[in-house]
């Protein structure tokens, strides 16, 4: 089923980050370049419970194919009913169940990677999410163990709850986004299962992405905060270019606005600042530039003054 949907290896993913790969965000990368896109986690008791915002949070872009929801939870019931609701959304090809989210308030419900401590668990969430979906796929994000690594393990009962491909953020949780990517473990899972393996963790270059690959032997990668400010990290990857045009970068970047206003209406002005932020890095005049957006609320003028700056922007 994988090859069928990602005929080409390797692969490149655009890893869920809250706050950030909200569908305008995810439609951009997917424009221009990536392969699978994520829904940002979604609680499986918000979904059960009716939440009208985890519902608007499913929603995809017109170029999202195929599309990914990723969803946390502990009880086997309640992840059950969360899917069944899945189930009746049209667009969605996976299901990714998220074991490695080391955020406290996720830990704390046993979700999360809080589920890398009791694996009998976790595979039996995995089982019910495979056979109570009617997507083509189940997949599953985990981290390398909890305290300590036990990540051989975690791939087999990964592999044995009937996933269909696994994606592995080479730290444990106790690593949290500190530690040393374990880029070596993931090349030992990649080896030890017969699924398809996405490595994830600080691959935030064009050359990095490469290594990582090389190094673990993986049938992709998962981007995060590397896209985060540098959404073109996958076209470069798509069209095997070290070097990003300017214009291409003042292209993905107006894009992203105008789906934000698209998506978010008026709304989308105040959001977007923080993007601007990190898109105008390494610009020279970026000082100014962020200094002048915080005081505009008007969708046009924003619209005008991100124009002027990115399309003849000069890199420092």
């Amino acid at each position: 089923m994988f090859e069928k949907y990602f005929p080409s290896a390797p692969i490149y993913v655009l890893a869920p980050l809250a706050g950030f790969t909200d569908l305008p965000f995810r439609s951009v990368v997917k424009k221009f370049g990536a392969d699978l896109t994520v829904s940002e986690m979604i609680s499986s008791n918000a979904l059960v419970h009716g939440s009208k915002k985890t519902l608007h949070m499913l929603q995809k872009a017109p170029l999202e194919d195929p599309y990914s929801v990723q969803i946390a939870g502990s009880n086997v019931d309640i992840v059950k009913g969360a899917v069944e609701i899945l189930n009746e959304q049209e667009g969605i090809d996976i299901i990714d169940l998220n074991c490695g989210c080391p955020v406290p308030k996720v830990v704390s419900h046993g979700s999360g990677s809080s589920l890398l401590k009791d694996l009998p668990l976790m595979g039996k969430i995995i089982e019910t999410i495979k056979t109570t979906s009617n997507k083509p796929m189940t997949s599953v994000k985990v981290r390398l163990g909890f305290e300590e690594k036990n990540h051989i393990e975690i791939a087999k009962v990964v592999e044995g709850s009937g996933a269909d491909f696994i994606a592995v953020h080479g730290r444990t949780r106790a690593g949290k986004f500190k530690a040393p990517v374990d880029y070596d473990a993931i090349a030992e899972m990649k080896k030890a299962v017969n699924i398809p393996v996405i490595a994830n963790g600080d691959i935030d270059t064009y050359e990095k992405a490469q290594e990582v690959l090389e190094r673990t032997g993986c049938d992709g990668v998962m981007i995060g905060r590397g896209a985060v400010g540098a959404p073109w990290i996958f076209h470069q990857l798509k069209t095997g270019s070290k070097e990003i045009d300017p214009l291409v970068k003042y292209e993905i970047i107006m894009e992203h606005y105008d789906r934000m206003i698209e998506f978010y209406g008026a709304r989308g002005v105040a959001m977007f600042r923080k993007h601007v932020h990190t898109y105008s890095k390494g610009y020279r005049g970026a000082a100014k530039l962020r200094e002048a957006v915080n005081h505009i609320e008007d969708v046009a003028e924003f619209r005008r003054v991100l124009d002027d700056f990115f399309k003849s922007g000069e890199v420092v």
